[in-house]
């Protein structure tokens, strides 16, 4: 497969999953995540972008561009980002990229405040406005049939294993 996109609300195991592929698997796929560019203050974003909505659909496009010459040399790429559905579904269409596979990576609200408040320590985030983030995203893959997978019940090797079986087909 050229490229995987694991994409889903904050905890839900998408970066933990590309972290645990590039370690374990160093050189065999290439392995970026959305927010290595950074993240800017929300005022810079609107001055520059209009709204953080376009800031992320612009970086979106951005990043599948330039994924598309990786993913074009043969090398198969992971790119993990919290990022709206929509904007990757542009994006790759954007970047004339043939093949993909876009995975919502979710868990269920009570593991997600878990991950967030025990394992990340940071329990500002499981808030209302992630559960919807995470709502508003399921809508979103299961509305344009997009996979949902839940990791709520499995162990992070048998994630790793799931996005092996499309990152080697």
């Amino acid at each position: 497969m050229g490229l995987i996109v694991l994409t889903g609300a904050s905890g839900s195991g998408k970066t933990a999953i590309a972290d645990a592929i590039a370690e374990k698997y160093p050189g065999e796929f290439a392995v970026d995540r959305f927010d290595k560019i950074g993240v800017p203050p929300v005022d810079r974003m609107i001055r520059d972008h209009g709204s953080p909505e376009a800031w992320q659909r612009d970086k979106t496009i951005e990043w599948m561009a330039r994924l598309a010459k990786v993913a074009k040399s043969g090398k198969p790429v992971l790119f993990e980002g919290q990022i709206r559905i929509s904007f990757i579904a542009e994006a790759i269409v954007a970047a004339g990229i043939d093949r993909y596979r876009l995975l919502l990576v979710d868990c269920d609200d009570v593991t997600r405040t878990q991950r967030l408040t025990v394992g990340r320590g940071q329990p500002e985030l499981a808030d209302q406005n992630m559960m919807n983030w995470a709502a508003y995203l399921r809508r979103e893959a299961n509305l344009n049939g997009y996979e949902i997978f839940d990791t709520s019940k499995l162990s992070l090797d048998q994630c790793v294993v799931h996005v092996l079986g499309y990152l080697r087909k």
